[in-house]
């Protein structure tokens, strides 16, 4: 059984939760607390059902968690908007967790979150707005971004230059248009990256990393999944990116300074969380150089020893740790093993 609720952030901006309930499988109870799963930017929540045999979802309820995805600020289930890290840190999560604490009755809950919502989602933790967290396995960055060189150059160089012309990068401009420069981008993306058929897969590529393809490995997924992806990705606007040039700058994660209940600076001191942080990345990971989670795992270990883990996951990128066709066999394990320590 699924519902989704639709819940508002403080500053108006739309979320949802997604419950996906034990008892669509098997008509029992949860054995287990809550565990959220959040996404990345320019996708949505059912990142996590991609068309596999067995999903990172499957294996939550089989295991007795009770399962919520978070549509927040970036899914593109929602008309796109500008936003931040800092938005999505402040507003966001403290509002799903909220919910999520009040409609189970759970004391604490579980977090397993991936890219810019791992991003933002540390930035809440290390700040001290998620009290009631007490896991977040973290998936390809969090802290300390590091990206491939030409990443660097496009995010530096092209993306202001693209901000002329349009205020997001849509990767759904792989099969429909938005004027003329959502063409040429699409020209350019196919005429770059002739790894495959795919357009979307091509554009987002072009749009989130490097490498033919740069987000999975084309080995690691089926061909349900690779024609999935089509409808999964679209927008994401350019104060991300904006605000992305100046993390990379800084070599942490930066804000833009609005929001008091964020510190300065957020590695100046130790993390303001009890939870316990594992640290995920593939060790092919084109997006987030794997470097990026083992500095995270580091500044956490140097202020708390022995308390958190880092996984370095052979084979794998960035989001085939989770719909690969054998991540029930590669990664999954992992997550279980680190749900239920």
């Amino acid at each position: 059984m699924t519902e989704v609720i639709s819940l508002t952030a403080p500053d108006g901006a739309p979320l949802s939760l997604v419950h996906v309930s034990i008892r669509s499988k098997s008509g029992r109870q949860p054995t287990r607390g809550p565990v959220m799963l959040v996404h990345g930017a320019g996708v949505r929540a059912e990142l996590f059902r991609p068309p596999l045999r067995r999903t990172l979802v499957d294996v939550l309820l089989d295991d007795g968690f009770d399962v919520w995805m978070l549509n927040w600020r970036a899914s593109i289930d929602f008309d796109p908007l500008p936003w931040t890290l800092d938005e999505a840190a402040v507003y966001d999560y403290p509002t799903a967790v909220a919910h999520i604490l009040a409609a189970t009755g759970a004391q604490t809950l579980k977090a397993v979150v991936h890219c810019q919502g791992s991003t933002s989602f540390t930035m809440a933790a290390v700040a001290g707005l998620l009290p009631a967290v007490d896991t977040v396995i973290s998936n390809s960055v969090s802290l300390h971004p590091v990206v491939p060189a030409f990443s660097r150059f496009k995010i530096t160089r092209l993306a202001p230059v693209v901000e002329h012309f349009s205020p997001v990068l849509n990767t759904a401009w792989g099969y429909k248009s938005n004027g003329y420069f959502s063409r040429v981008v699409r020209g350019m993306v196919r005429a770059s990256h002739p790894e495959c058929d795919n357009t979307v897969c091509r554009m987002v590529s072009f749009t989130y990393g490097s490498g033919h393809p740069a987000l999975w490995a084309h080995r690691n997924i089926d061909a349900a999944t690779h024609d999935w992806i089509t409808g999964e990705f679209a927008e994401s606007p350019m104060t991300f990116f904006e605000q992305m040039k100046d993390c990379l700058a800084a070599g942490h994660l930066v804000h833009s300074g609005v929001h008091p209940e964020l510190p300065q600076n957020l590695v100046a001191e130790a993390p303001q969380t009890d939870a316990r942080f594992v640290f995920l990345t593939g060790t092919d990971n084109r997006c987030f150089l794997p470097i990026s989670q083992r500095r995270s795992y580091e500044f956490f270990n140097r202020h708390r020893p022995g308390k958190d883990a880092f996984h370095l996951i052979p084979g794998y990128g960035h989001l085939d740790v989770f719909f690969g066709a054998n991540a029930w066999r590669d990664t999954y394990p992992i997550i279980q093993r680190e749900l239920t320590l």
